[in-house]
């Protein structure tokens, strides 16, 4: 899997572009910058965005290209980020360090799902924010993006049980049409969710 976004992110365009998501951006817009965790950040489209606005952003990824990408992002965009090559599955964020974390269409297995997203609450400040957008299981249907492996998919379910710890700001299943590159374009079955830590 490394390798595969290695190969996708060494392309001189930026496989999902340079603009932020727009549901992190429509989230992310309005909180107070403090510090932000991004994992799985790819190609720093997120991360740049964040930092214009004034957050101090840890961005982490396995892809040393991604890494490449980001950091050139930021350069364009005269922004920094503390981007770290890391593996997930051994990953330990800081505890109680962060305002905010988002996780953009990160898909994981379920046992590594479950281990990060327990880390992820563990690692936000008394008040701090998730800002989580995935695919809902019923993507396995659709072209627009994402894993074609059901286990990697998410439902509301496992979502809610992971955060179980975090208020709800909010929390939905939505059909919306995707226009972030042709990877991630058409018709999509997503997760918006966003926790607050009491």
């Amino acid at each position: 899997m490394k390798e595969l976004w290695n190969e996708r992110f060494a392309k001189e365009d930026y496989t999902y572009g340079k603009d932020p998501n727009l549901f992190f951006k429509q989230e992310i817009d309005k909180l107070n910058p403090g510090k932000l965790l991004l994992l799985g950040e790819g190609e720093g489209r997120n991360g740049v965005y964040a930092a214009k606005l004034g957050w101090d952003v840890d961005a982490v990824d396995w892809s040393e290209k991604g890494k490449e990408k980001a950091e050139k992002l930021a350069i364009q965009f005269e922004v920094k980020i503390n981007y770290t090559i890391n593996d997930l599955s051994v990953y330990n964020p800081k505890a109680n360090y962060y305002d905010a974390v988002g996780l953009i269409f990160l898909h994981m297995n379920p046992e590594l799902r479950e281990d990060i997203h327990r880390k992820v609450v563990n690692s936000l400040k008394f008040g701090g924010v998730v800002v989580l957008e995935s695919y809902e299981k019923e993507q396995i249907n659709n072209s627009s993006g994402g894993p074609k492996d059901l286990d990697l998919l998410y439902s509301l379910e496992e979502i809610f049980t992971d955060f179980s710890d975090l208020n709800i700001i909010s929390f939905s299943k939505e059909t919306i049409e995707l226009n972030e590159s042709p990877h991630h374009q058409g018709r999509a079955e997503v997760i918006r969710y966003v926790g607050l830590k009491p």
